[in-house]
């Protein structure tokens, strides 16, 4: 699985099953949010990452790959001389500046201790912790995207 698509298919998969415990653990109640979200948050991020790139490797078809996958467009070698850049890129460039992309590769694991107190009540905290909702929708989108733009570069 030496494809930059495989890669990123791969890494997909391993963020769907990371997901899967978190939404399990979670829903069994029995930690914190916050502290789900620092066990599994990490994890499922960094395979986000990784599909991510891979999936820009594959779409921009560099000449070699490079050991590791780039974490944003600006990552990527400038294309040949006389070759354009992919509309996949672009489209991918302008969700890095705003929007669920946007919100995905700036996520930060909680540091410890980082939910804060309820004002008025110092017995509860309110919980700042992504829940495993919003990277679901994260993998959900770069799934659709995935499958969207692998259909546009196999007609080529």
């Amino acid at each position: 699985m030496s494809s930059p698509r495989g890669l990123a298919n791969h890494h997909l998969y391993l963020a769907r099953l990371v997901l899967a415990a978190w939404q399990r653990d979670s829903s069994a109640g029995v930690v914190p949010a916050s502290t789900l979200a620092a066990a599994f948050g990490s994890g499922c991020h960094q395979h986000l990452l990784r599909a991510y790139g891979w999936f820009l490797l594959a779409v921009s078809a560099p000449g070699e790959l490079p050991a590791a996958p780039p974490t944003r467009v600006a990552d990527l070698a400038p294309p040949p001389e006389g070759k354009a850049v992919a509309g996949e890129i672009r489209e991918f460039e302008q969700l890095e500046r705003s929007g669920w992309l946007a919100d995905m590769l700036g996520w930060e694991c909680p540091a410890p201790g980082a939910t804060r107190r309820s004002p008025g009540n110092l017995a509860s905290t309110v919980e700042q912790a992504t829940g495993p909702g919003e990277f679901a929708g994260w993998v959900d989108s770069l799934e659709s995207r995935f499958a969207r733009m692998a259909d546009s570069m196999d007609e080529y």
